[in-house]
């Protein structure tokens, strides 16, 4: 059973950076798409990014694109590196994982993302103005 380890987050101010991780173990194949999420108080969780650990390929979400970064190293762990942070982007970051062959993780982040499992406790970023 695949389990993952949200990390990092913390207190930051408006345009600053950080950087959560999310570590994975127990894969059991080698074709697997990591999805980082949030969920601000009220709100409905928000697909924020993925990537594809097979082919590279990644997506993000307009209201990060071009400020948050996502990678993955061969250690499986995928992080998501946060720039130019803003006040909206105050959450709690959760990570979840889908195995095997997937469409791409555009479609599985933004129509798919009930298929996600093994969520990660979750790790809060709060960004103050």
């Amino acid at each position: 059973e695949v389990q993952l380890q949200a990390s990092g987050g913390g207190l930051a101010q408006a345009g600053g950076s950080l950087r959560v991780s999310c570590k994975a173990s127990g894969f059991t194949v080698n074709h697997w798409t990591v999805g980082w999420f949030r969920q601000a108080p009220g709100k409905q969780r928000e697909g924020v990014s993925c990537i594809n650990h097979s082919d590279g390929s990644t997506y993000y979400a307009d209201s990060v694109k071009d400020r948050f970064t996502i990678s993955s190293n061969i250690k499986s762990t995928v992080d998501l590196q946060m720039d130019n942070l803003k006040p909206d982007d105050t959450a709690v970051y959760y990570c979840a994982v889908i195995e095997g062959h997937t469409p791409p993780c555009r479609i599985l982040l933004t129509q798919m993302s009930s298929a996600f499992r093994s969520w990660g406790q979750g790790t809060l970023v709060t960004v103050s103005s």
